[in-house]
This record gives C-alpha cells, structure tokens and sequence, in this order.
C-alpha cells in the first residue's frame, strides 16, 4: 500500500480548537468596540469640559477689558473723577441724561456690560483719601445659578 506523504490523518481535536479560535475572534473583537467607546465617550466629556472653560475664561477676560476700560475712561476725564462724577452702585442703571461726559461714560459702560457679561452690572467707587478706584463687576456663570464676581483697583 501506497503511502500519500501530502496527506495526513485528521483527527478529531483540529476540528474544536479551530471552532474555538473562532470565537475567541469574535469576542476580542467585542471588547475592542467596547474599550474604543469608552475612550471615545471620555474624549466628548473632555472636549465638552474643555468649552465651558473657554466660555468661562473669555467671560472673565471681558469683566478685565471692561474694567480697565473704565478706569481709562477716568484717567481721561481725571477732574470729574477726583469729584466723585463717576461713583455709581451696583444695583445703579446707566445714567439716562447724558449731558457730562461722566454721564456718557458710564453709560456706555453699563450698557457694555449688560451686552457682553450674562447679567453684567458694574460699580465704580473713587476714595479721595487713598486716591484710590474700586470697580466691581458681577455676572452670573453659564447655569445662571453662581454669581461671579470681579474685582479691580487702581489709583487715580
């Protein structure tokens, strides 16, 4: 009898191990989509995180341009602001006549605020003594639940 040396006997544990390797396919390949959605998912909150603090940075960047633009504005106007023309509250609103350029100042400011800052509204306090300017900016946070609040000084 001829023996085929290309042929082999088959036996019967090939057969499962090769159904079994299969499988395990299968299964490796159900974890990776399940790892890659979890890290998937944490990269969105991530990326979620990451534009409400932008959105937080640029709002508090705001409340210090307008705050030194304020004190600018006194700067220029040195007179009236030593006179305690540019004193107002933060519960004040924006002067309606507008016939010193006091007036006009910080009714532009207030209505900057109230247009750039959520809720935005400002104070401005001159202590002749000290020579010294206190403005105070308060805005709400993106939930409209915490209120900030931004505090500069600077001397006249």
């Amino acid at each position: 009898m001829l023996i085929n040396s290309n042929s082999r006997p088959r036996s019967g544990k090939t057969q499962p191990a090769r159904a079994l390797a299969r499988g395990v396919s299968l299964i490796e390949v159900l974890v990776t989509v399940i790892v890659t959605s979890v890290g998937l998912l944490g990269v969105a909150a991530l990326q979620l995180s990451t534009l409400r603090n932008n959105f937080d940075a640029t709002v508090r960047t705001k409340a210090s341009v307008l705050a030194a633009d304020i004190a600018d504005r006194m700067r220029a106007n040195r007179t009236a602001a030593i006179n305690g023309d540019y004193n107002i509250t933060l519960s004040a609103a924006a002067p309606t006549t507008t016939t010193t350029q006091a007036q006009v100042d910080l009714a532009d400011w207030k209505t900057t605020l109230a247009a750039q800052l959520p809720s935005g509204k400002g104070s401005v306090l001159y202590t002749a003594a000290t020579k010294v300017v206190l403005i105070d900016i308060n805005w709400n946070e993106r939930d409209n639940a915490t209120a900030v609040d931004f505090s500069s000084t600077t001397e006249l």
